[in-house]
This record gives C-alpha cells, sequence and structure tokens, in this order.
C-alpha cells in the first residue's frame, strides 16, 4: 500500500477505512437447518428495493454510518465526506477501494474547496476487500445478523415482522456506530 502507518502516526492522522454496500430485501441464503427429507425454502418477491449504506471505521473502532434508500453516487459520498470531517479532529487518512465513485469529477472540487487540508484519500489495490476492515462489517450484518431474513417492502406496517425486523437492523447499526 502506498501510505505507511509510521507515516500517519507522525502526522498524527486518523486511519479511516471507509466502504459503501447494498441491503436488498432479497435474502442472503446462508446454511441453515430443516427436518431430514424437507428442503427449507425462502418465500419472498423479486425486487431490487434496497437500502444504501456507507461507513467508515478507526482504528480504535469508531463506526461513523449512513443509510439511505437511494444508490450512493459521487455527491452523496462527499455528502458522507462532509458530516465526516466535523466529528474526526485532525487530519484523516481515508483508505478506500477504487470504485468509481470514489474517482468522479465531484470529490476534486470537494477537495480543494479546502477538504484537502485535513483529508488525504487513498485507494486500496484491486479487489482487496482482506484490505479493508470496513468489509467485514458489511459481512457481518448480511451474513449473521440478515441472513435467510426475507422483508417484503422497506415502509411496513409499523407491527409487522418486517417492520420490527428492520427496526432491530437499524438499532444494531446505531448501536455499532456508538462503539
Amino acid at each position: 500500500m502506498p501510505f505507511s502507518r509510521k507515516k500517519a502516526d507522525e502526522e498524527q492522522s486518523t486511519i479511516l477505512w471507509v466502504d459503501e454496500a447494498g441491503f436488498y430485501l432479497l435474502p442472503m441464503a446462508v446454511r441453515t437447518w430443516a427436518p431430514r427429507g424437507q428442503t427449507p425454502i425462502l418465500r419472498t418477491k423479486l425486487t431490487r428495493d434496497h437500502l444504501s449504506a456507507i461507513s467508515g471505521i478507526t482504528l480504535d473502532g469508531r463506526l461513523f454510518l449512513q443509510v439511505r434508500k437511494a444508490s450512493y453516487d459521487a455527491a452523496a459520498v462527499v455528502g458522507f465526506l462532509r458530516v465526516l470531517l466535523p466529528k474526526i479532529k485532525g487530519p484523516i487518512l481515508l483508505i478506500w477501494d477504487g470504485s468509481p465513485i470514489h474517482r468522479a469529477k465531484e470529490i476534486k472540487p470537494f477537495l480543494k474547496r479546502g477538504a484537502a487540508k485535513r483529508l488525504r484519500l487513498e485507494q486500496l489495490p484491486g479487489y482487496a476487500p482482506d484490505l479493508n476492515p470496513d468489509e467485514g462489517i458489511w459481512n457481518y450484518l448480511k451474513r449473521v445478523e440478515l441472513g435467510n431474513v426475507c422483508c417484503s417492502d422497506l415502509d411496513p406496517p409499523p407491527s409487522s415482522p418486517e417492520a420490527i425486523l428492520l427496526y432491530q437492523v437499524t438499532k444494531l447499526l446505531h448501536l455499532m456506530t456508538l462503539a
């Protein structure tokens, strides 16, 4: 990697790994059980409805998270960075993947307007999820907390099982941001 932890320590930079993820209504099928001879079946309607999330995690375990119904584009990433800057004191070394939205035209003007004074952006090598701890958060949420979960709507009735599940996921995400 082009950055060094030693240099970040010398500059007293906060190292922050950032990543985006999508949570679709379609279930993430994981290993499950059923009585012998009965194949487990997950019943759900086919849909592309989803929640999009972006988060950043520091070496000391602080988690910064933003969730929205629309997919993230470069403008939304800049919005996340604007919210993030006041929450972290001092210089920030932000490490993220090579997604096109991280290299889009909206990022450079944001940096030129003053963010570059505190924010240094570094790109991970191509397809290196094992180098980004934020990927582990998404993996845990999708495979453990949401494994085999079927939701029918992003705005379910308040007392439905889907609403209770979405509330629990939101609560879990909120608890993770407080750590």
